[in-house]
Parts: C-alpha cells; structure tokens; sequence
C-alpha cells in the first residue's frame, strides 16, 4: 500500500518509520488521521517481512497477554481511534461475545489477528522493503533513507530513496541465545532451538525422549507447561533450569505495576547513568517473571499427576547457569552446569533444548553508519536518547531520529511494554507536530518517585521537531 498516491519520489515525507512491529505500528495508526489536523501527516513506514506477524513461535493455545486489552495501538491515546481493539472486534461482529467473555487480558493469538487487522487496512505501510541506510543530506536539510525492495522469497528486487524530516526507528528486538549454546543453536542437526521459534519446531520436539527448557520467564513457563501437557503420565523427561533464584511470579501489585507508567519513565529517565544501569537487572521480577495463573497451572498439571502415586519424571531447578554444552553422539546435547548458591557443578544429558532465554534489542549501529559523526552517545558508547524519544544528534541536524523500545538504558524497563506505547506513539506526534494532538496526562500514578519534583532537563531543541509543520 502506498501513503499518498499523488507523493512523487523526491518529495521529502513528514515522517518514515523502520520497522513495523506493535509500536511503529501504533504510530503509524495515530499518525493517521491526527485530530484536529487538516494537514495529514506524510507518512511511511518500512517493514523487511513479508507482512505482519507478532512472535509467531509463541502464540501457543491458551496464552495470554500480560497487560489488558486497554494496552492496544491507540487506546491509551485515543479511545476514540478507529483501529482500537474493540473497532476491530465491532468489525468482526464480536462485541457481544467479548463482552460476556469477561476478559481483560486477551489471548495473543487474538493481539496478533488485531494487529494483522490494523496493518492490512493502514495506508502508507510498505512490507518487503529493507532499510540498508540512513544518512543526514545537509544540503537538502533531510534525512536519505535506501531500501531494497524484496521479492517473496526475500531475495532482492529493486533499489529505492526515500527523503523524509524525521524518522521513527522501530526494529524491534531479537532473540539472545547464550554464547556457551550459540554453536549448537546454529547447527540445524542438533535440535537446540529458541522460544521465539518454538510452535515451528514442536512436533519435532515432542518425539525427543528428554527435553529441556532454559529460562524462569513467562515464555518458559508457557513451554514448560505446553510440553508437560503434551508428555504421558509418569514419561514425562522433561527438565526445567533457570539462573535467576526462582520460579518466581511477576510483580502484579498494582503500585507495582506503576513502574509502567509515564511518571516512572521520566523519573528513571532524569537518572544519572550509573544508577539507570545498576536500576534495570535489579527489576527482573518486573517484567522477567512469570504470572501466577500460569505459575498455578504448572502446580496444577503437576499435582494431578500424583493423584495415583508417584512423582511426575520432571525436574525443575532455578539458580542453575549453563558453563558450556557439546554435541554427543546421536545428536544429544551435554550441558554443563554450576549451581549459583551452592557453587556445585553438574552435567546434563538430554535430547533437545528450548533457549526461553529472551530477547535483546536489535543493533542499529550498522542502519545508522551514515549518522553516527552526529551521533551522541553515553558512557558505554550507546545512544544518547532525550526525554521525547529522540537520538540527541549534533545541532547541524535539523530533524529528529525517534525511537521505540531501544531505550531501556534511558527509560527503564517501560521500554518494551505494550502498555507504553500509545503513550510514546503520541508523545513523539505532539513533539513532531508542535500542535499537541494527543493530550496527555500530566500524572499517571499515585507513586510518587524520588524526593524532589521532577524536572525536565534542558535539552536543546532539535530543528524541525520544535517548528509547526507546514505542507504545500
């Protein structure tokens, strides 16, 4: 789909975006239509997959989200926005049973198929097209933006320019796979997979006599429980181990989750580096843990299958890190491992391994070669990112470089969440536009965080970002 039809190639857009997961895809439907505007937005977004899919490998029946529905692509930011949730579920005829569902937190099968709605009825969304790089063109005042158009087997087909005053970067993240199983993982003999692509390899999964999940997190959990449903009572073979000192629950509360909202990420944001940093491994149970229905459901499978004597044949052990692994005869695995309390070393053998070992945001040093003698950067030579989003780059670029969930080092672990990204999405439109579309809240939680107010810091304004946007 193309955003304006009448948009000729050399004219410069307002905003491109690259990569379209949820959150470029939350911007992409706010920025659609903004209230109040009677200018539209040029807007386009680029997406090297062949269309949308939301973590296809871990939409395992009966999951669930983590966060309520209300954490769609706009709602938090316009209720009354025609690609909320509920309009797509009105589209579908499917208010009603929805409603006497009851549910506040849907399955993610669901959050893919809205998302998938939304993407496949967006203009100015373009799949297929890989962005190779970005470079800040002085003369013209804009950012160049070279893409290769790809065929649908992912081979190249063409070569395009595109010139644009702002950019949203919207990678994403990708999965980590520890570097003692990293030769393994990339041995397609040896099935040593990641959770991320867990649904594709299941079947082969479960004809493996002993298999064992790496990883205390909710998409461990999900694994664990899925394949111990899967396996007879009592043959089970199934082995669960996690670094962290627990299988321990997510941190639900409801002051708790208020390290969700805005007012966290903005008194984390005006941290000073060394503490952001020593903050963010601390909040592991913020957004690493599991939840308790399916904590409860694990109990559950297991108790039930000791109704009739016996123990089921899994082990589940926390505190436990992978020193090394090798390949044995027969395409079996050896780990070898130590115990973290106890400093206690042991060897596993088994037959196949599930990394749930989570995700790590995506470079994009490489993307942004082009910009980087512009480019600001902290004390571990990542990103300098202000409090509205944006790459602080040197003043002889006029336009900003926006950015979604690569910011954690700056915003704390709201970075990655659902929940944020209305919030964000509309908070880089007010900044773009300099005409405050998207009211929005000057408090959002109860907590107060820190002792004294918080204060935005001086930063210096970045060109267009501050300026109304005119169009022709």
């Amino acid at each position: 789909m193309t955003d304006r039809p009448t948009h000729g190639p050399d004219q410069p857009h307002d905003l491109i975006g690259i990569g379209i997961g949820p959150f470029n895809l939350s911007l992409a439907a706010l920025a659609h239509g903004i209230p109040g505007n009677p200018h539209p937005l040029a807007t386009t977004f680029y997406e090297q997959r062949p269309a949308f899919r939301w973590h296809p490998g871990l939409l395992i029946d009966g999951a669930t989200l983590q966060v309520p529905f209300l954490a769609d692509l706009v709602t938090l930011a316009d209720p009354t926005s025609p690609w909320s949730f509920l309009n797509y579920l009105r589209s579908r005829d499917r208010l009603f049973p929805f409603y006497f569902a009851e549910r506040f937190h849907i399955h993610r099968t669901e959050y893919d198929s809205y998302c998938r709605w939304v993407s496949e009825q967006l203009p100015g969304l373009h799949f297929g097209h890989q962005v190779d790089a970005v470079r800040w063109n002085t003369d013209r005042a804009l950012f160049e933006v070279d893409f290769t158009q790809l065929d649908t087997d992912g081979e190249a087909e063409a070569l395009g320019r595109a010139y644009t005053r702002h950019i949203a970067l919207g990678v994403g993240t990708e999965p980590h796979i520890p570097t003692p199983l990293k030769p393994l993982a990339d041995t397609e003999t040896v099935p040593v997979i990641h959770s991320a692509d867990y649904l594709h390899h299941r079947d082969r999964l479960l004809t493996a006599d002993h298999i064992t999940v790496i990883g205390s997190g909710q998409s461990g959990a999900e694994i664990f429980l899925d394949l111990l449903r899967a396996r007879p009572t009592g043959h089970e073979r199934l082995h669960w181990l996690a670094r962290t000192p627990a299988f321990a629950p997510m941190e639900y509360s409801k002051l708790g989750l208020e390290h969700f909202t805005p007012d966290y990420s903005r008194y984390f944001h005006a941290l000073p580096e060394a503490v952001r940093d020593a903050l963010v491994p601390q909040q592991w149970q913020l957004h690493k843990g599991i939840d308790t229905d399916t904590i409860t459901a694990i109990h559950d499978e297991l108790y039930r299958r000791t109704l009739h004597g016996g123990w089921p044949d899994a082990t589940l052990t926390p505190g436990v890190r992978v020193r090394t692994a090798g390949r044995l005869p027969g395409n079996r695995v050896e780990l070898h491992l130590e115990h973290t309390q106890q400093t206690t070393r042991d060897r596993l053998v088994t037959d196949a391994v599930v990394l749930a070992t989570g995700y790590r945001e995506r470079p994009i040093d490489a993307m942004l070669t082009g910009l980087d003698p512009h480019l600001s950067r902290d004390t571990a030579h990542r990103p300098a990112i202000d409090d509205r989003y944006r790459l602080v780059l040197d003043p002889a670029v006029t336009g900003n470089v926006y950015v979604q969930n690569a910011e954690r080092h700056t915003h704390g672990v709201g970075a990655p969440d659902l929940g944020l990204a209305a919030w964000r999405s509309a908070t880089i439109l007010n900044d773009l536009t300099r005409t405050n579309p998207y009211p929005l809240p000057e408090r959002t939680a109860f907590t107060t965080f820190g002792l004294t107010p918080h204060t935005t810091p001086h930063i210096p304004a970045q060109g267009h970002a501050r300026v109304p946007l005119t169009h022709s």
